[in-house]
């Protein structure tokens, strides 16, 4: 309701899986399937949602119930893949940037060797490399390669090779069950 009288604008739910699950994966909670059953009400509604954008964020598509992903509910699925070098060189230079970090630290080779890692992960090596160094000496003035090696043997990649595949192969089985249902709902006459 409020988002029509305050359009144009965008919700967003983020972590959507918790909010909305596979209603007969959770059948015996009467509750989610409600909540489940309200949100399918709103996005169909008898009003519609003009200038409003809805947007859901996942890390587990494969769990949400289906009926969010006819037509007119959420019409795009976009997979956001595992970040290149390049990419994990500019975040490092975001949180290495107040870091007093020595002159031996080599952005373009930390890149090189965290394949897999995805931002939150490079986040939780800088702060793992802060932390090693002031451990070792509190009054430390800089944060040397040593310590982001270190930080390196702590803390792993979150995506796998086999994690990647899975969810590159959830995007295609989405996109082509939505193109198997668009089909099953075209109507048999035009005129």
């Amino acid at each position: 309701k409020k988002a029509r009288q305050t359009a144009p604008c965008i919700i967003f739910f983020d972590e959507i899986d918790s909010l909305a699950p596979n209603r007969s994966a959770a059948s015996d909670n009467k509750a989610t399937e409600r909540v489940v059953n309200q949100l399918l009400t709103e996005f169909d509604g008898l009003e519609e949602l003009h200038d409003v954008v809805i947007v859901g964020a996942t890390n587990r598509p494969d769990i949400m119930d289906p009926a969010l992903m006819r037509p007119g509910r959420f019409d795009r699925i976009i997979l956001a893949p595992v970040t290149e070098e390049p990419t994990r060189e500019e975040i490092f230079k975001v949180h290495t940037k107040s870091m007093p970090i020595s002159k031996d630290v080599d952005l373009k080779a930390l890149a090189k060797a965290t394949e897999g890692y995805v931002g939150a992960d490079i986040e939780s090596v800088c702060r793992e490399a802060a932390m090693l160094a002031l451990r070792k000496d509190i009054e430390t003035t800089e944060i040397k390669k040593e310590y982001f090696d270190e930080a390196l043997k702590k803390v792993g990649p979150s995506v796998t090779k086999d994690i990647q595949k899975a969810y590159e192969d959830l995007l295609h089985k989405f996109t082509s069950a939505k193109g198997r249902q668009m089909a099953e709902e075209r109507p048999n006459y035009f005129g």
